[in-house]
């Protein structure tokens, strides 16, 4: 397989020099008192990043993100709960999955393709004795962001327990963990943390610390509150990704060097802006009507997405984020988190000019 092929997929994504450096090093021993030191550094990071309130923890997962989505159902919610889901996608989609098999109690809020999450929409769900909200903050399939503020002050008048799903958006979009009120927000190691996939991460505010350490869980894997106690010694029950776990240290701590989230959050918003101005001198329309940075939805008017996405794959070596389903021949996705450039979207745009020239756009 090459692996020199420029990547704008949406996960995972390009890293950079310094993260691929540690990703050679020789995986070390992990039940030592440096990588416990280390682990508490990435706790410490990941709390600051996400703008978590005071008292806050994180969680590291060996697993993708759909495990720690997965892991938040299971330890958060029960069958006496009334939990509200934003079903706007195929991401936001698998929450409404995941009560289903947990048989918690659920109502889904169905959008169509692309449509934002509007406040009046939002309001038709006022008082009617819901305990718990799911939401993808990015549905990632279309590339729609919802607004975490105005969803979290929703929560705070009906007393719903909020979970996050930031798994594209952390990092790639502004979110404020304490002021949007979210219990739970969820990321993964291979989006803007531009790490390999393998770690999710699991932040949880006092309210949700609470919860998961006060209930039992007939799971052995996914034991939240076996984590968290863990975790106070900058450890995990089980034998984590520590190479991973390393490079995200490294990422971590250039991301606090260069300036924080905020720093890459504008980055991400910047790259993002380059490519869609781009864009607009080829048949191409944008598919969301509230744009996440981190990744546009494109919807070509001339040509199937599909056979566009292996064109570029095959014959130019860029990689763009194909859709299944009934999405594969209309969306394709370009993503705009990583170690990218605005060279590198000039590359992309070029290719598809390239094409347009051939007769194939």
């Amino acid at each position: 397989m090459d692996t020199t092929l420029l990547n704008f997929t949406v996960g995972p994504v390009m890293s950079g020099d310094e993260v691929r450096a540690v990703g050679g090093e020789q995986v070390p021993y992990f039940r030592t008192a440096e990588f416990s030191a280390l682990m508490l550094e990435n706790e410490r990071l990941m709390l600051r990043f996400a703008k978590a309130p005071e008292g806050s923890r994180a969680a590291f997962m060996t697993n993708s993100s759909t495990g720690s989505m997965e892991a938040v159902v299971m330890n958060c919610f029960t069958a006496s709960d009334r939990v509200l889901v934003i079903d706007g996608g195929s991401f936001g989609h698998r929450f409404v999955e995941l009560c289903e098999i947990y048989e918690i109690p659920h109502t889904a809020l169905k959008l169509r393709r692309g449509q934002k999450l509007t406040q009046e929409q939002l309001y038709e769900y006022d008082g009617q004795g819901f305990t718990g909200l799911l939401v993808n903050i990015d549905e990632t399939s279309t590339g729609v962001l919802y607004d975490s503020e105005m969803i979290g002050a929703f929560c705070r008048k009906n007393r719903l327990f909020y979970v996050c799903d930031c798994v594209s958006s952390f990092l790639a979009d502004p979110f404020d963990m304490a002021r949007c009120g979210a219990d739970v927000m969820i990321t993964g190691s291979q989006k803007a943390l531009a790490c390999p996939p393998g770690i999710s991460v699991i932040v949880l505010a006092p309210r949700a610390v609470e919860r998961v350490t006060s209930r039992t869980v007939r799971s052995m894997y996914f034991n939240l509150a076996d984590v968290l106690k863990n975790m106070e010694r900058g450890q995990t029950p089980f034998t984590p990704a520590v190479g991973i776990l390393r490079q995200i240290n490294a990422r971590l701590k250039q991301i606090e060097a260069d300036g924080g989230a905020d720093a890459e959050v504008a980055r991400v918003a910047a790259q993002a802006e380059d490519f869609r101005t781009k864009l607009r001198e080829l048949p191409f329309t944008l598919v969301s009507e509230a744009p996440a940075n981190g990744v546009t939805s494109v919807h070509p008017l001339t040509a199937d997405a599909f056979e566009l996405f292996l064109t570029l794959k095959d014959e130019y070596g860029i990689w763009v984020c194909p859709n299944g389903g009934d999405l594969k021949s209309s969306i394709f996705r370009v993503g705009h988190i990583g170690h990218l450039s605005h060279a590198d979207n000039t590359t992309l745009i070029n290719a598809l000019k390239d094409m347009q020239r051939r007769g194939l756009l």
